[in-house]
């Protein structure tokens, strides 16, 4: 016998909540660090405009691509966080922890392409082989992954180029494209383009700002250390800083530690610290010691471990890059890590609609259908059988939509996780929207992942129409949080 679970049963997810994938208690935390871009600082999405523009129009004056590329806006909303980008296919797509292209999310410019011709691409079939996926850091020899936020409206220009070019008629070379993109994508980082217009107008761009006062100066309360290791030049982060935090926002932090060139800085042992005197110039001075409140350019992990002695399950380090910030912390030093997701908030706001939860648990009735009645040969049974799989499919479309119309959710594909969120899951012992999470939770608080099935556990559980419904104690009281 099926039950549908009523929607309200659901509706229980909060976007301020901190979600766990390991086990960690704060009260074994006595050092805090921290990225600082889409980590300490929250940037708006008004920033993704003004970076495709800039990077549009060096395309035009200085790589000399067509004038008519001018004509291009910024599509808020096109791409997300997480997608692959085939560049000897010109293909933009999602891939599943299992290595499989999302059928329907696979675009070359801006315009989808028919799952048979992407079918056909890959020799037959959907899978993207080991080899061609990436390596530790989301780079294979043919496929890159776009992880970072930046990446969203370097993906935007990309599929407006290749847009342009495919409608013109015009030839180009998919390497030379890519990389040409690549690197005006690149220049309004390293020129400083962008660190102008944010320290121009930091009210209309820096969000949260009160909040991250408020995190740290809680923890520096609870005697936590705490330390910035971030890309960024020091004349940057200060401004931001003292606009978020204050003017003394330094004495919040033990180590602070700027134009680090991650991830670099966590397996390369080469470069030493230099440090910067208060106006930002830097020293010549050997380094044998990490002087509290003092700037600290460059640099290398092995280096910075051996100096402050900070090892370990004690450290907890929160960076938004999964790869770059987090990966190498993890897997390779034991530090705790976690994960700064700010479209969970949205993703969450949509799972708690009525129609995601209507579309959710009807789609899972369908799949228990399908799974129970399929042993039925007859013409009639078939036919009701292959009706059900295509109102299944089309509540699946509908589902995916609701998240993003191209791609769906970073989180899921159909049913399966992403590569991203594989990643996340591998990679980070918490995840949460922003840092201001953790002004929900004591400083002693543990977080417990919640025990979820495993394939062959399931028969042990309430058999689940809606996937988010399991029985967790205390949630109903999270819902009131914030």
């Amino acid at each position: 016998m099926l039950y549908l679970l009523p929607p309200g049963v659901c509706n229980l997810l909060n976007p301020a909540a901190i979600y766990a994938n390991n086990e960690i208690s704060l009260g074994d935390v006595e050092i805090y660090g921290f990225d600082y871009d889409y980590t300490l600082a929250q940037y708006s999405n008004l920033l993704h405009s003004m970076i495709f523009n800039t990077a549009r129009d060096i395309l035009i004056e200085q790589f000399k691509y067509p004038e008519g590329l001018g004509k291009y806006d910024y599509i808020p909303g096109f791409a997300i966080r997480g997608l692959h980008y085939d560049v000897q296919k010109s293909l933009l797509m999602k891939i599943d922890a299992f290595h499989y292209v999302q059928l329907g999310t696979a675009y070359r410019g801006l315009k989808p392409v028919p799952d048979e011709e992407v079918i056909e691409l890959y020799g037959g079939t959907q899978h993207i082989p080991l080899y061609q996926m990436s390596d530790f850091y989301g780079k294979g020899p043919s496929l890159k992954q776009f992880m970072d936020i930046f990446s969203l409206p370097e993906m935007t220009l990309l599929s407006s180029v290749i847009d342009y070019f495919i409608n013109h008629g015009i030839e180009f070379d998919q390497v030379h494209l890519y990389k040409d993109i690549s690197d005006a994508i690149r220049d309004v980082h390293v020129k400083g383009v962008m660190y102008k217009w944010i320290e121009k107008d930091m009210e209309q761009y820096i969000l949260h700002g009160d909040e991250i006062y408020a995190v740290l100066n809680r923890l520096v309360n609870h005697k936590k250390k705490l330390f910035l290791i971030t890309n960024s030049p020091f004349s940057f982060v200060d401004k931001g800083m003292k606009h978020m935090v204050g003017k003394n926002w330094r004495d919040l932090f033990d180590m602070v530690i700027v134009q680090a060139d991650k991830p670099n800085f966590f397996t390369d042992r080469r470069k030493p610290f230099r440090k910067l005197d208060d106006k930002g110039s830097l020293q010549w001075d050997k380094i044998n010691q990490l002087e509290k409140g003092k700037i600290y350019k460059e640099g290398n992990l092995f280096d910075f471990l051996r100096l402050t002695g900070w090892r370990g399950s004690k450290v907890l380090y929160f960076g938004d890059h999964l790869y770059s910030d987090l990966a190498d912390l993890m897997l390779r030093h034991g530090w705790r890590t976690g994960a700064i997701v700010p479209e969970l908030e949205t993703e969450i706001r949509i799972i708690n609609t009525e129609q995601y939860m209507h579309s959710l648990t009807w789609q899972q009735a369908l799949t228990g259908l399908l799974e129970r009645m399929q042993m039925y040969q007859d013409a009639e049974s078939k036919q009701v059988l292959l009706e059900w799989m295509k109102e299944r499919q089309e509540i699946r479309s509908l589902t995916k939509n609701l998240f993003n119309p191209q791609f769906g959710s970073i989180f899921r594909t159909f049913h399966n996780p992403t590569y991203f969120s594989r990643r996340l899951v591998r990679f980070s012992d918490i995840y949460m929207a922003s840092i201001s999470c953790l002004l929900n939770y004591d400083v002693n608080f543990t977080f417990y992942p919640r025990r979820t099935p495993l394939q062959h556990e399931a028969p042990l559980w309430m058999d689940q129409l809606c996937t988010g419904c399991m029985k967790t104690p205390f949630l109903e009281e999270m819902v009131h949080i914030r």
